[in-house]
């Protein structure tokens, strides 16, 4: 049935609004997580949906909510952008590189200072977080940001896509390489999340959403896509936020019942740290291969924007005994938005203002 060009109309301005106050609504988002965790709570907690005489059916909130947003991801994709990358595949094949090095470079000098701090499992609480957010996929609201600094949009779409589809070689590859580093109780928690990676989450969780989307839009005749990314985009936009809320929930329900002030300083100087670190990384990449500076500017933000999203969902869905592990996830995620405004604010002065194209966080 034809979408009415009113209710078009409305979408349209919908996923204006949203998207050029995403960052406020996302502070509502934790405000409402802090003040009133419960609702978020009960969404984390698994459901059962009866299916009349088949049983049941368990089904969890995180997941549904991520799958939405990587699928609005995958329809946005501009396929056609992406043959220019056969020309010049250097920040392609770079950044790919880099997103699975970093974690291997970075993840050991913080373990190591950790150590020398006083707590008794040597911070391996906080290795685990950062080990599960820097193995996930290049974070698909990236684009957003290269739209806004007028970065290689192409460059940057290839690398979402890319270190998406590899995810399920990746994910378990990198937490696997990491796990020596972490004391014995945390060892066995991240050996069970890599083996959840490995034996589904990433593919069906990560991968198959995204593929699907990109599959509709080259499924739909011409004028198609963009009437369905119309009423797709805010959805996804709203079920961002909902997911936001859903693990700011956990991670701040369970602060309130047991504060721990120490656990969040640390959160936020170990999240720091592996940030900047990683936006360093890509920032010095670009310059050593003396990238223009469109390409510049998604290699940078494509090394530093991971998909925090994907690392909190996995975290609830196989260790959801310990929710303190999303507080460092969520500090990464609203740290990596803030650098990504830095790099993105450094460029826009040698270029003209443009809005940004329409994808989800």
């Amino acid at each position: 049935m034809p979408i009415p060009p009113a209710g078009r109309r409305a979408a349209e301005r919908a996923t204006i609004q949203l998207r050029h106050r995403l960052g406020r609504a996302t502070v509502l988002a934790y405000t409402a997580a802090l003040l009133l965790p419960g609702p978020g709570l009960w969404l984390r907690r698994e459901h059962s949906l009866p299916l009349g005489g088949a049983g049941v059916l368990p089904v969890s909130a995180a997941p549904l909510l991520l799958s939405l947003v990587l699928f609005a991801a995958g329809l946005q994709v501009p396929l056609r952008a992406l043959g220019t990358l056969l020309r010049r595949p250097i920040a392609l094949l770079t950044g790919l590189v880099l997103h699975l090095t970093i974690p291997l470079l970075v993840i050991p000098g913080v373990a190591f200072l950790l150590r020398l701090t006083p707590d008794t499992d040597g911070g391996s609480g906080l290795v685990t977080a950062m080990i599960l957010i820097t193995a996930m996929p290049v974070a698909a609201g990236a684009t957003v940001w290269t739209g806004k600094g007028e970065g290689d949009q192409p460059t940057m779409v290839g690398l979402v896509l890319a270190s998406t589809f590899l995810s399920p070689l990746t994910i378990p590859l990198v937490i696997g390489s990491l796990l020596p580093l972490l004391s014995d109780a945390y060892a066995g928690t991240l050996a069970r999340a890599a083996h959840t990676a490995h034996g589904g989450f990433a593919l069906i969780g990560v991968v198959l959403p995204c593929a699907a989307g990109t599959v509709c839009r080259l499924a739909l005749p011409a004028p198609w896509p963009s009437r369905v990314l119309g009423v797709i985009e805010p959805v996804a936009l709203a079920g961002s936020l909902l997911l936001t809320y859903v693990n700011a929930s956990g991670a701040l329900g369970s602060f309130l019942a047991r504060p721990r002030p120490l656990l969040l300083a640390a959160a936020l100087a170990v999240t720091a740290s592996v940030c900047l670190l990683s936006f360093t990384a890509g920032h010095a990449a670009a310059r050593l291969l003396r990238l223009d500076a469109a390409a510049a500017s998604s290699l940078t933000l494509a090394c530093g924007m991971n998909n925090s999203s994907a690392s909190a969902v996995l975290i609830t869905t196989t260790l959801p005994d310990k929710p303190h592990l999303l507080l460092p996830v969520l500090a990464y995620g609203l740290l990596q938005k803030t650098a990504a405004g830095r790099v993105v604010s450094r460029r826009r002065p040698r270029t003209r203002c443009s809005s940004p194209p329409g994808r989800v966080a």
